[in-house]
């Protein structure tokens, strides 16, 4: 395979300030360097400390890592431990009437609990589950709105042994009903509806539609009353929430579980084919995201912490349900969305809330700079003292706009990398330490030995691109697909590479002073005239002229060039009256930027993209648009499906 290459240059850079870094809990790129190096000298004797200085053990380990049937490894596997104990019990003593979550509704009802209140709500839970007959091991699908609740099902579930998967609201019955059949779950816990800008989503209907198609292994379905509106009832299967916690004990003792022992499986939204069940410990996963809270997030207890994911996803796993409770962190959650009532929702729930750490998507940063770049100044930011960023690559102008509009260009930015496969954080900035590069998310956590290689496994030189992998195991990796450890060797550990690097499916650069770059999938690397070039690249050049607010690039087959280059981009105004001038100039504008080997040969113009309700765009859909081929996949979980017929016009 030739290397891909990378054609993006950016030279702007942004130290952690004075004060940011001395009061830091990893201060100074030497602090940073010494936990890298404790790991190369002893990596057994790093990840172990670390386990035992971070997690409760109910049995200590002895054991730290078991390679011997690789890539199935081990961590802590002697050990015993309760995820939900760690991140409720240990705080009943210290900080029991500290503020545990602050949730926000879509009307904008604001409710508090405290610890002690979120641990008897989650006892009650637990105490319910058992009494019909859920037990270590079982599985739960939780299709909830976002609420104080669907974390409550989470932690109810690992205090009781039971393992959790949780759907995003916002999929399917047919979706739905994958996820339920594959894990064969017993019960699913979720509500009447939700509320989304002002809307309500009917899940318990999706439910009774999903399990119309046949789902055998379900005994219960638990329903949490949250709108009231009118749903349809099956007396011996169906059960209210609030009947269920009824009378219940608000104490439960934690069933301690073997480190190894399956904490949660989450499918990955894949759009074709069966979906992976990503399936993840409780030991190893719980210390990765507790470690992550504390190098990556800076985490102070002071901290106002809100994390934008859905629980739906990786992110709201690691980042909402599990690492800000083990780390006694004061949460924001939210119900709604960012634009409504209008698009200054985000900025001003950071203002009412005083939040100090603010973690979301790049979709949502480039949403929210089309429909109105200026509002974040009307709004009193000033508690903000960390960002964030996740799910994927930010272009390097959105990054600035974030940094400087948002942050003040006083708070530092954590450009995240990781993936529902790796449980926490891999490369990120640990913001004490690092100077930051708009685009770049930096280097590798301590402990995490990153690199770039060719197709046979070979390190690539700097500058060059090629598949992003990880050379070692670590503990917060998944430990196999659910019923599938074939096809968990096959994609994550191919032979081709020896068969022991994680291979992220990612490709990437490493400049001369270490940065990674991450420019997009491997399977959306274009081959334009034998030069491989990353669409990330491409995508942050177009982002980069004023008048653009957002792009996706993906590839077509062509005659000559092999394939050619389609964007799809959403303008800050409106659609353009003449489009085929407006492509005219943003091709020159991406010529000029990076060469006119990336110039797009079509250039498409909507007022969104194709994105799922999570803010994920759909490029295989924009794949079918460009190639003029008739959409055959599902389109339930779209956001806004008739913007598709806005982008079948080539200009």
């Amino acid at each position: 395979m030739a290397t891909i290459e990378s054609v993006m240059h950016e030279t702007r850079i942004f130290p952690p300030s004075e004060a940011f870094s001395e009061n830091a809990n990893v201060s100074g790129m030497a602090a940073y360097r010494a936990l890298c190096q404790e790991a190369e000298k002893d990596y057994e004797g790093y990840w172990g400390r670390l386990a035992r200085e971070m997690i409760l053990w109910k049995k200590p380990f002895t054991s730290v890592l078991d390679d011997g049937e690789a890539p199935f490894y081990k961590w802590f596997a002697d050990g015993e431990l309760n995820a939900s104990y760690n991140c409720l019990d240990r705080h009943l003593e210290e900080r029991p009437e500290k503020t545990a979550i602050i949730f926000e509704s879509d009307e904008g009802e604001v409710t508090k609990v405290t610890y002690r209140e979120l641990h008897a709500s989650v006892c009650k839970m637990a105490n319910g589950l058992k009494s019909i007959g859920i037990a270590k091991g079982d599985r739960v699908v939780v299709y909830m709105p976002m609420s104080i609740e669907a974390v409550v099902a989470m932690q109810a579930c690992a205090r009781i042994g039971a393992i959790h998967s949780v759907v995003f609201g916002g999929f399917s019955a047919k979706s739905l009903h994958e996820r339920i059949d594959d894990a064969g779950a017993k019960a699913v816990i979720t509500a009447d509806a939700g509320m989304r800008g002002g809307r309500a989503v009917h899940l318990k209907d999706a439910v009774d539609e999903a399990l119309a198609m046949g789902a055998d292994s379900i005994e219960k379905v638990i329903v949490y009353r949250r709108t009231g509106s009118a749903v349809s009832w099956n007396g011996t299967r169906d059960i209210w929430w609030h009947e269920l916690i009824s009378g219940r004990e608000a104490s439960c003792e934690p069933e301690w579980v073997n480190a190894e022992h399956p904490l949660f499986i989450l499918y990955t939204s894949g759009s074709t084919g069966k979906p992976k069940g990503v399936q993840h410990s409780t030991g190893g996963y719980l210390l990765g995201a507790m470690l992550t809270m504390k190098w990556v997030f800076d985490h102070k207890d002071t901290d106002i912490f809100w994390c934008t994911a859905d629980v739906g996803w990786i992110t709201g796993h690691s980042y909402v349900a599990y690492g800000p409770l083990a780390a006694g962190s004061t949460q924001m959650i939210f119900e709604g969305v960012p634009t409504y009532p209008d698009a200054g929702r985000f900025w001003k729930i950071i203002q009412d809330h005083r939040v100090t750490t603010f973690y979301t998507a790049p979709t949502a940063i480039r949403s929210l700079i089309k429909l109105g770049s200026d509002l974040p100044k009307q709004y009193d930011l000033s508690s903000l003292r960390l960002l964030g960023s996740v799910g994927e690559p930010i272009n390097p102008e959105a990054w600035m706009w974030y940094f400087e509009t948002v942050g003040g260009g006083r708070c530092p930015l954590v450009d995240t990398w990781w993936q529902t496969e790796t449980g926490s954080h891999m490369i990120a900035p640990l913001p004490g330490a690092a100077a930051l590069k708009p685009g770049s998310c930096t280097f590798p956590v301590p402990g995490i030995e990153a690199a770039i290689v060719d197709e046979a496994g070979h390190d690539v030189e700097p500058g060059k691109g090629g598949f992003l992998v990880i050379k070692k195991p670590f503990p917060s990796q998944l430990r196999t697909l659910w019923n599938d450890p074939d096809r968990f060797r096959h994609a994550y550990f191919p032979e081709e590479m020896g068969g022991k690097y994680y291979l992220s499916g990612d490709s990437a650069n490493r400049d001369a002073q270490g940065y990674f770059w991450i420019m997009g999938r491997i399977d959306d690397v274009l081959n334009v005239s034998g030069h491989r070039l990353g669409t990330m690249e491409i995508e942050s050049a177009l982002v980069a002229n004023p008048l653009v607010a957002e792009a996706a690039v993906v590839g077509k087959p062509h005659d000559i060039k092999g394939e050619a280059i389609v964007a799809f981009v959403v303008l800050k105004g409106s659609r353009p009256e003449n489009a085929r001038e407006m492509a005219s100039t943003l091709r020159d504008w991406v010529a000029k930027e990076i060469g006119p080997i990336a110039r797009p040969d079509d250039i498409r113009f909507g007022e969104n993209l194709p994105k799922t309700r999570s803010g994920k765009i759909m490029r295989r859909l924009l794949r079918t648009l460009a190639r003029g081929e008739e959409i055959t996949q599902d389109v339930s979980t779209l956001e806004n499906p008739a913007i598709l017929d806005q982008l079948k016009q080539a200009t």
